[in-house]
C-alpha cells in the first residue's frame, strides 16, 4: 500500500532535560519536543539547536547524551519509544 498525502505523520514526544551550560544556553531546564517517529538523536539535537539558536548549537557540539538513562554512543541512534533525552555538557572536576 502506498501512503497517501492524507496519511498522518507519526510523531513522538520527547522530554529533554538540560544541565549546566546547556541549561543556561537553552534558557530552560526541561522541555517537551515533538519529533518525527523515525527521528534519531542527531535529528533531536539539530531541532533543539534550531529552536534555541547558535549559543545552544555550540554547546550541543560538546555534549554527551543519555536516552532514557542509557549513554548514547552514536548520534544516529533512533529515539524510538524513548521518553527522555538528557543533555550533558562536559563537567569540570573529578
Amino acid at each position: 500500500m502506498t501512503p497517501s498525502l492524507t496519511t498522518p505523520l507519526v510523531t513522538r514526544t520527547l522530554t529533554v532535560r538540560y544541565f549546566a551550560a546547556a541549561k543556561a544556553a537553552a534558557g530552560t531546564g526541561e522541555e517537551t519536543v515533538a519529533l518525527p517517529g523515525d527521528a534519531t538523536v542527531a535529528d533531536a539535537v539539530a531541532a533543539l539547536g534550531t529552536a534555541h539558536g547558535p549559543e545552544l548549537e555550540q554547546v550541543l557540539l560538546r555534549c554527551s547524551f543519555l536516552l532514557d538513562e542509557v549513554a548514547v554512543r552514536d548520534r544516529s541512534t533512533a529515539v524510538g519509544g524513548a521518553a527522555t533525552l538528557d543533555v550533558l555538557p562536559p563537567f569540570a572536576g573529578g
